[in-house]
């Protein structure tokens, strides 16, 4: 009776498959299993029947199966079959069995000759049968009938191909003896998915249809037209049999004679018949599944650790229990806090690789883009020189100065402060909306719960916009106070300042930078390792900073902006000496090309806080303004230089105190109201209950996983009960198949030997 020791695997199989079926294809566990596959005619149909000992399967012509069948035969000492898509009941009555089949394909396909891949999944359990799991799949046909699609062939095909490919499934190729073996369709496909022929049995049905004198014995020994695997013929009953009702058990009798009788078989007639191919079927499924177990319960487990976690969660979580809504409406506002805090203080796991978010988002407006807004808002020179020279000249009316006046200097400042109050308001909106898409970040793990990430979302938001207010109330106040007292008795208030923001040596950034602008012929653009500090600006041939290419000071030294080349992907910009000395060998600029946009702008802000600005027009610099007054021109120049002075003290405290009263003011804030405000906000609705209510996408992805996780609970414990002393049998040694002609390939060659006597 085959691999007795394994024999009770098949049953196992059985229930892994019953169990898993519960989730569908989301475990995308392969079974291991024997399909069979031959055209239409072939005899498929006959076979199973044997192996079942009734008549069960539609019949008629033309195309019969149009869904897979997944027979799973277990040996019993009671006879009944069971679907699955009809659990609890019993089908005594093989005829009724036959009628389900038939009604439920028509369910899906309709009664045109359609086909469908959704399989139907029978059980039947019988003290004739050997522990079998098998998949009647489509007879491959070439011409569609009736209204049959013109491409019945390719879905055929695609459906037959879903079961084979899966190198886990034995191919059961059933060819009819009155038929060129060679051209066999069957056997084409298995070669497709198996060359080496390790998953494919051959079977020969209608041995009794050969004209007289013929026979396959060489076949059936393997000799023509080997298969390493090899053949087992079969004799199927007859439709003359069928129509008189003639017994299975009394054909099974019949085809033992056949062999026993036939004097081209008689020597092998034990390794013929239906009978033998069932025992040899047992023991190859059950060999193959003892092979497939180890990977088959690692992959089991792996997803079974996947899910662990949420399922605990879930199974926590009662719809109709309040006490456990609280605490999972608890649990989730605690989370949210978690992680906002997480995104904005920064944090080692599940770190973005790809963009900067949160934290780092604000980091840079604090450090980058905002510094960048303030460079924007400075005067041109000739409208400031105009506007000193106006003010001085106002305040003088009708006489002529001998002094300059403090008041022109104080009007001019005044006028400079007010115009930070925009950057200012600009850099508060940044900070929000980047707050606002920080909340929406973490809100999106709500989504289970409509309701409350509804009413979750709309009070955060409103929280950060009260805050912004505050903020923008505070910021304005500080740019009052500034306007109230111009203090000329500051300590960094100089008559000339240098506008170095770090009076300390200190490197301000790092980073590879190309310079552009080197001719061909001294070797092209090159890439450098550069160093900018509040004091130089050096490259070095690699980032190890070893050799040292060259240093740069910055005294003099002025930002220009370089338009992009039409070809170009980089992002240019140039430094030079407002001296017009060689700023590098005999270049009077130097080019300096990145790679993106932010690298650019991020360079520009390092080099503006290390006291390198933006260059002014040729025309603004000197001043376009002509004074015919030469002591007018004196006193505009000294109010210039002093206004710069004071401005340069104005930049360095508004830099500084804005990201400090924005942290404060709106980031602590909204993080102190998540973690200890928002839940007491959320229970003042009074409806703490309805914010609980799952989305149906939710309860449905909920119990789904539940079910899964249950589901792979089971197959695992099922798996756990395979005892580990039993044996496989090994795999014949490969054969020369090359005489089957590959199904995707037409050759011109010629055909390979078919079986004797084929009409």
């Amino acid at each position: 009776m085959g691999n007795r020791g394994m024999e009770d695997l098949i049953p196992l199989v059985n229930r892994l498959q019953e169990a898993l079926s519960t989730v569908g294809q989301s475990c995308s566990l392969h079974l291991p299993q024997i399909a069979v596959v031959g055209g239409q005619s072939a005899g498929k149909s006959s076979v199973l029947e044997n192996f079942v000992g009734r008549d069960f399967l539609p019949r008629g012509s033309g195309i019969v199966t149009r869904r897979p069948l997944i027979l799973q035969l277990l040996n019993s000492s009671a006879e009944y079959g069971e679907f699955f898509h009809c659990k609890g009941r019993k089908f005594t009555d093989f005829g009724d069995i036959r009628r389900e089949i038939e009604s439920e394909t028509r369910r899906l396909t309709g009664s045109n000759k359609g086909i469908s891949p959704v399989p139907i999944t029978l059980k039947i359990y019988s003290p004739h049968v050997l522990n079998l799991t098998l998949v009647d799949l489509p007879g491959i046909t070439k011409v569609p009938v009736g209204d049959q699609p013109a491409d019945i062939e390719y879905q055929i095909r695609d459906i037959i191909m879903q079961y084979i490919c899966k190198e886990n499934c034995l191919i059961l190729a059933v060819t009819p003896a009155n038929t060129d073996l060679a051209n066999s369709d069957a056997l084409k496909l298995a070669k497709d998915v198996d060359p080496q022929g390790q998953r494919t049995i051959g079977v020969i049905t209608k041995l009794d249809l050969m004209d007289k004198g013929t026979d396959a014995k060489e076949i059936l020994e393997n000799r023509l037209l080997p298969l390493r695997r090899g053949y087992i013929g079969i004799v199927n009953r007859s439709q003359k049999d069928i129509d008189g009702n003639k017994d299975i058990m009394a054909a099974l009798e019949s085809e033992r004679d056949f062999f026993l009788s036939h004097p081209a078989y008689k020597h092998i007639a034990e390794r013929m018949g239906t009978p033998y191919l069932q025992r040899i079927l047992n023991q190859q499924l059950t060999n193959h599944i003892r092979e497939a177990l180890p990977a088959f319960r690692s992959h089991l487990q792996s997803q079974l650790l996947a899910l662990n976690k949420k399922a605990e969660e879930y199974r926590k979580f009662s719809p109709d229990d309040a006490s456990r809504r609280t605490k999972t409406l608890l649990q989730l506002v605690q989370r949210l806090a978690v992680d906002f805090e997480k995104l904005i203080e920064g944090s080692g796991d599940k770190v973005d690789t790809v963009t900067l978010s949160g934290g780092a988002r604000i980091n840079q407006i604090f450090h980058e883009r905002f510094p960048t807004e303030l460079v924007k808002i400075e005067s041109d020179e000739r409208k400031l020189r105009q506007e000193i020279n106006y003010a001085i000249r106002n305040i003088h009316g009708v006489r002529t100065g001998l002094f300059t006046p403090d008041m022109a200097f104080e009007a001019i400042v005044k006028k400079q402060i007010t115009s930070l109050k925009g950057p200012c308001i600009k850099f508060i909106d940044m900070v929000s909306q980047e707050l606002i898409t920080t909340v929406y970040q973490c809100i999106s793990k709500l989504s289970a719960f409509p309701q409350l990430r509804e009413e979750t979302e709309r009070i955060i938001i409103t929280e950060i916009r009260e805050q912004e207010n505050k903020c923008r109330e505070q910021v304005l106040l500080l740019i009052d106070i500034q306007l109230a007292y111009i203090n000329t008795k500051h300590e960094d208030f100089i008559g000339f300042t240098n506008f170095l923001f770090l009076a300390d040596f200190q490197v301000i950034q790092k980073g590879w930078l190309t310079i552009s602008n080197i001719g061909i012929m001294k070797g092209g653009a090159k890439e450098f390792w550069f160093i900018l500090s509040t004091e130089s600006l050096s490259w070095y041939k690699d980032g190890e900073e070893k050799e040292k290419k060259y240093m740069l000071p910055l005294d003099n030294l002025k930002l220009r902006d370089v338009e992009k080349g039409f070809m170009s992907s980089k992002f240019v910009f140039a430094i030079f000496n407002t001296e017009l000395r060689n700023v590098y060998k005999d270049y009077k600029c130097l080019e300096l090309a990145c790679n993106s946009q932010e690298e650019l702008d991020s360079w520009k802000a390092s080099l503006l806080r290390a006291g390198v600005y933006p260059e002014r027009d040729a025309e603004q610099e000197s001043g376009a303004q002509s004074f015919t007054d030469p002591q007018l021109e004196r006193q505009v120049e000294t109010i210039r230089n002093l206004v710069d002075s004071y401005m340069s003290i104005i930049y360095k405290t508004v830099r500084d105190l804005m990201p400090k009263t924005i942290m404060h003011l709106m980031i602590n804030s909204v993080k102190e109201f998540i973690s200890s405000e928002l839940l007491a906000q959320l229970y003042a609705l009074g409806e703490c209950s309805a914010l609980m209510d799952e989305s149906p996408e939710q309860k449905q992805h909920r119990e789904e996983v539940l079910r899964k996780h249950s589901a792979l609970k089971e197959a695992l414990t099922v798996i756990g009960e395979i005892s580990s002393s039993t044996f496989t049998t090994p795999l014949p040694p490969p054969v020369d198949s090359s005489w089957i002609q590959h199904q995707r390939y037409k050759s011109d060659a010629r055909q390979p030997p078919a079986i004797p006597g084929v009409k």
